[in-house]
Formats: structure tokens, C-alpha cells, sequence
């Protein structure tokens, strides 16, 4: 099997997440700088085969499309024209930050790591990742 690839897209820093081959379990893969992420992401998925990339999609509470909706549709259109035959899933990412601090919180970290916000950027792409994952089957 190949694996699967979560995104938490912003326009300073990108959240990675990825499963495992056998898609069982969602791990932290990195943060990137938006600018870099092209880049890094031609290099991963040239290494590591995919299934595909799903991507958080902002909703405000109403579930209308948030301020940021807008830049994640232009790399969600830049992303299909990098890697055409790879799927693109959009997954609901409402509260993903906030549960991604509750969860480092519950981990233990210190107040300076939940701080960081690459740490957040991480775990909400893990959260994307895992929704997509219980709703799959």
C-alpha cells in the first residue's frame, strides 16, 4: 500500500502529516515554509508513493469558507497541476488548532513547545489526516 499525505495549508507555514504504508497509523512529518513546499513535496513524493493528499479545508462555524479558503483553493489548483494523476481530498479542518493544543497539553509538553506554532501546524495536519482516515471506510 502507499501511503497517505495530510496538509494543514497556510500562507506562512504548511503542517505535514503522513500514515504509515499500511495506513494505520497518522504521524507528524514536518512544517514547511509555503514558499518551500512545492519543492519539498516533488522530493517526498518522489521517494515515497501515495495514495493521495488530502488537504484541510477552512470553514468558519457556519460552515461557510473562511478568510483563508481562498489561498488554500490556489495551492489545491497548483497542487493538481504539480502531481495530476495523485487524488486531492478536502477534509472539514474546523477547531484543528484548538484541538491540536488541547492534545499537546494532554501530552504533557511544555508551555514553550505548545507555543511553537510548527508544533501546532504538525498535529492539526494529524488531526486532518485522522478524520480522513475514520471517515474512508
Amino acid at each position: 500500500m502507499s501511503r497517505i499525505l495530510a496538509v494543514d495549508y497556510g500562507t506562512k507555514r504548511v503542517g505535514l502529516a503522513v500514515t504509515d504504508p499500511l495506513q494505520i497509523i497518522a504521524s507528524t512529518l514536518a512544517t514547511v515554509r509555503a514558499h518551500e513546499l512545492m519543492a519539498y513535496l516533488k522530493e517526498y513524493i518522489a521517494k515515497e508513493p501515495l495514495e493521495c493528499i488530502v488537504v484541510g479545508k477552512p470553514l468558519q462555524m457556519d460552515g461557510t469558507d473562511s478568510e483563508s479558503a481562498k489561498h488554500v483553493e490556489k495551492f489545491i489548483s497548483l497542487l493538481a497541476k504539480q502531481f495530476p494523476n495523485l487524488p486531492i481530498k478536502r477534509i472539514d479542518e474546523r477547531l484543528t488548532s484548538r484541538m491540536a493544543k488541547a492534545s499537546m497539553l494532554e501530552m504533557g509538553l511544555k508551555k514553550k513547545d505548545r507555543q511553537k506554532k510548527e508544533n501546532v501546524d504538525q498535529i492539526s495536519a494529524v488531526l486532518i489526516l485522522q478524520t480522513y482516515m475514520e471517515n474512508k471506510f
